[in-house]
C-alpha cells in the first residue's frame, strides 16, 4: 500500500487529492491518512493542501518502499531487506539453495561480516553505503563466471557515474575506483556442475555517504565515498536503482551474446590498462605492463622479459 501511494504521488508533478487516491487505493479517508503518517514518519516530505491533496516533495536517503517503485524489467522478481545481516553474500547463496536461483535481491542497510575477497572483511556501517548481492542463473560455463564479475562493475561504474556525475573507474578485477582510492568491489560466488552454473551470487558493495574520518585506521588512506568527493548527502535508493537498471541490461547482452560490447565498455571504464602493475597471488608476484584483458576477462600482462601471462585472478596495485 504505502508503494502504491508512493508511485501515485511520485508519478504526478502536482497535487493529487485525497479522494483520488483513497478511491483508486480502495481505502477511506481516514485510513489513507494514517498511511501518509507513517510515509512521514519514514523520511518522506508531503505536502498537504487542503482543495488540493498530498504531494510529496523530498524523499529520505534510502526507502525500501521508493526502491520497489522504481525497480522495473524483466529480470528482477523480489528484494529481500534487512536492517542489520552477517553478509548478504550469505544470505543470498542460502536463499538460492533454497530454489530462489534468479533475479532476486539481497540488500542490507549494514553487515556484521561483511564479505570481501580472498576472505577479507568489508567495512558496513549502517545507514551509509549499500550492501547488496543479487541472484542470477546464466547458465553460461563455470570459466566464464569473470563475465558477471565484469557486467557487474560496468554496471556499477555507469550508475554512480549517472546519478553522481563522477568519473567513476574500473580496476581489475573487481575495484571500483575513484580518483585512484576504492569505493567500492565486486564479489562474485558460483555454484556449478561440471557443465554450466546453477546460480551465482555477486556481492557489491559501495561507500555513498560515509565520512573519511569514520573510514577505520587500516583502509582509511585507499578508500572512499561518494559524499566525500561531492560534499553531499546522495540517496541510495537511487543509485540501487540505476545498478539494478544497469545489471539487467548488460546481463541481457550476455545472454544475447553480445560479449565485445561488454569487453569494450569495460575497456572503455577501466584505469588499469596501460599501466605497469604488481599482482600478487597466493602462489607469487608478478610484475609487468596491463596491456589487455580476453574474452573472459583475464587480464594480459606484459612482462619485463617481453614474453605474456595470462592472469585470472588476483590483488593487482597499480605501479607510479
Amino acid at each position: 500500500m504505502l508503494e502504491e501511494i508512493i508511485k501515485a504521488l511520485k508519478v504526478q508533478d502536482h497535487f493529487v487529492s485525497g479522494e483520488q487516491l483513497s478511491k483508486s487505493l480502495g481505502i477511506i479517508r481516514a485510513a489513507l491518512w494514517k498511511k501518509i503518517k507513517t510515509l512521514r514518519e519514514k523520511g518522506f516530505r508531503i505536502d498537504a493542501v487542503t482543495a488540493k491533496g498530498y504531494r510529496i516533495t523530498k524523499s529520505p536517503e534510502f526507502s525500501i518502499e521508493e526502491l520497489n517503485t522504481l525497480v522495473t524489467g524483466s529480470v528482477w522478481k523480489e528484494i529481500f531487506f534487512f536492517e542489520d545481516i552477517d553478509s548478504t553474500n550469505t544470505t543470498a547463496m542460502e536463499l538460492a539453495e533454497k530454489g530462489f536461483t534468479h533475479g532476486f535481491v539481497v540488500l542490507a542497510d549494514s553487515q556484521s561480516k561483511g564479505k570481501g575477497r580472498r576472505g577479507r572483511t568489508w567495512f558496513s556501517p549502517s545507514k551509509s553505503s549499500i550492501y547488496m548481492s543479487v541472484i542470477l542463473n546464466p547458465g553460461i560455463e563455470p570459466k566464464d563466471a569473470t563475465l558477471l564479475t565484469l557486467i557487474a562493475a560496468i554496471s556499477c561504474a555507469e550508475a554512480i557515474r549517472n546519478t553522481t556525475g563522477l568519473d567513476i573507474k574500473i580496476k581489475w578485477p573487481n575495484d571500483i575506483t575513484l580518483n585512484g582510492k576504492k569505493l567500492g568491489g565486486i564479489l562474485t560466488e558460483i555454484k556449478s556442475d561440471t557443465e554450466k552454473i546453477t546460480f551465482a551470487v555477486i556481492g557489491i558493495g559501495i561507500n555513498v555517504n560515509i565520512a573519511p574520518e569514520k573510514f577505520p585506521a587500516d583502509i582509511s588512506a585507499i578508500a572512499t565515498s561518494i559524499s566525500e568527493h561531492t560534499g553531499a548527502t546522495h540517496s541510495r535508493t537511487l543509485i540501487i536503482a540505476e545498478i539494478l537498471k544497469k545489471i539487467e541490461r548488460w546481463y541481457n547482452a550476455m545472454a544475447n551474446n553480445e560479449r565485445q560490447a561488454i569487453i569494450c565498455e569495460w575497456k572503455k571504464l577501466t584505469s588499469t590498462l596501460g599501466k605497469r602493475v604488481i599482482i600478487d597471488s597466493n602462489k607469487e608476484s608478478i610484475i609487468g605492463v596491463a596491456e589487455d584483458i580476453d574474452n573472459n576477462g583475464a587480464l594480459i600482462l606484459k612482462l619485463d622479459s617481453g614474453s605474456t601471462a595470462k592472469i585470472n585472478a588476483g590483488d593487482l596495485t597499480e605501479l607510479r
